[in-house]
């Protein structure tokens, strides 16, 4: 009589504890594991006194689809759903440390340097996978995705290491935003041609007046909207309302950039040049900032859940070439275009390590668009990838040591001429 009464309470719950877990609770697991494991490697890093950039990338890697013996979460497409939502976030409040006044201070400067570096860059790149044998198109979208400068990346170290506020800083944003329109650009022509065998001037026309209109929409219709309006909320002193207000505002215009094909980190930042317009920047920035770090570590998560240790042998030598080609290209390139503008030594030094760095969404992006159009090899995308994990974990010790060593050196000129 006991036993049974024991086998009554006892069976429910052991079927409850047995039974397959539903869509929501694989989610709720999926995120405990991403998240434990991630504050585990956060702490790790500020204990090493290294980048969390680089814990982020080692928790995706122990926890992704390609760890050996299995992986620790099962829906690796909801990582990637968070890791959007924190390139939006992140973009959105590093654009409110960048106000439309300081953008038009080195939007021409910024132009010319993004239009030598890109092409620059892309010439390189395909002169030397030529040179090592790929196929035409394979080296045509290998160039285009080392082109990129992962805007995301390079912002997230400079906000660590505390130089958001710096003059190159200002610079290096106004390039990878413009280098970003130049590569959505190219990579309309490349896959017109590709799939076509033919250079349509109308879908490449098309493309660039889009890209063209929305930057021009977002600058002079709305920095005459948007700041009104967060003022207008701002008023009823009620933070939820504020935070629910922007975060509308940078969703709203990353979607419109994603419709026209624009990469949503450029919606999401033009977004927060908006907000910055406002008198409620500063209440903002400080409600955002949480929700942005958590959503921002996702993203970083996902980059090292897509590595693929195993694939690594069969193309390591190739990306590790081009990623060292296209650090050369890239540093070369902006520090020699940015002295021909007249800018300070230091400077042109700084935005050259701070815009050295090939990679990023936007490099998977391009790549992936040579696969769509059946252009490109099978290992182009994954080789990519890899580039895009090594330049990810090498950025943050370039631009910290790179900046710290171009400081030292203007000290040192500074000390020769008093002396």
């Amino acid at each position: 009589m006991e036993s049974d009464i024991i086998s009554q309470v006892s069976r429910p719950i052991l079927d409850k504890v047995f039974a397959t877990p539903s869509t929501s609770e694989l989610i709720v697991q999926d995120f405990a594991v991403i998240m434990i494991i991630a504050s585990i490697m956060a702490l790790i890093s500020y204990k090493l006194k290294q980048p969390m950039i680089m814990a982020y990338i080692i928790a995706g890697m122990l926890i992704g689809p390609h760890t050996p013996p299995f992986s620790l979460i099962v829906n690796v497409d909801i990582l990637h759903v968070f890791a959007e939502i924190g390139i939006i976030l992140l973009l959105f409040v590093i654009g409110m440390e960048f106000p439309i006044e300081k953008l038009k201070n080195i939007g021409k400067k910024a132009t010319f340097i993004a239009v030598v570096e890109a092409s620059g860059t892309f010439i390189a790149g395909f002169a030397v996978t030529q040179a090592m044998g790929f196929a035409f198109f394979d080296s045509l979208f290998l160039s285009l995705a080392i082109s990129v400068t992962s805007t995301v990346i390079i912002m997230r170290v400079l906000e660590e290491l505390g130089m958001l506020k710096d003059e190159a800083t200002y610079l290096v944003i106004g390039i990878a935003v413009i280098e970003d329109v130049i590569i959505i650009s190219l990579l309309a022509v490349l896959q017109s041609v590709a799939a076509t065998g033919n250079l349509s001037i109308t879908e490449v026309g098309v493309s660039i007046t889009l890209v063209i209109a929305f930057i021009v929409g977002a600058i002079i219709v709305g920095s005459k909207v948007i700041p009104r309006c967060v003022d207008l909320v701002g008023r009823t002193n009620h933070d939820e309302l504020l935070i629910i207000g922007v975060l509308g505002v940078a969703f709203g215009l990353a979607f419109i950039a994603f419709r026209l094909d624009i990469s949503v980190a450029t919606g999401a930042f033009f977004a927060g040049v908006l907000v910055a317009g406002s008198r409620m920047r500063m209440a903002t920035k400080v409600l955002a900032t949480p929700i942005r770090d958590m959503f921002a570590a996702l993203f970083f998560i996902s980059v090292g859940a897509l590595m693929d240790i195993k694939l690594l042998p069969m193309f390591i030598v190739p990306a590790v070439i081009l990623v060292l080609v296209s650090f050369v290209a890239k540093f070369s390139t902006v520090w020699a275009s940015a002295r021909a503008q007249k800018l300070g030594k230091v400077t042109s030094l700084k935005t050259g390590v701070g815009l050295s760095s090939s990679g990023g969404e936007l490099a998977l992006v391009a790549a992936k668009g040579g696969a769509d159009v059946g252009a490109t090899s099978s290992f182009v995308l994954p080789m990519v990838g890899a580039m895009t994990i090594i330049s990810t974990f090498i950025s943050p010790y370039v631009i910290k040591y790179g900046w710290k060593f171009t400081e030292r050196l203007a000290r040192k000129e500074v000390e020769g001429k008093d002396g």
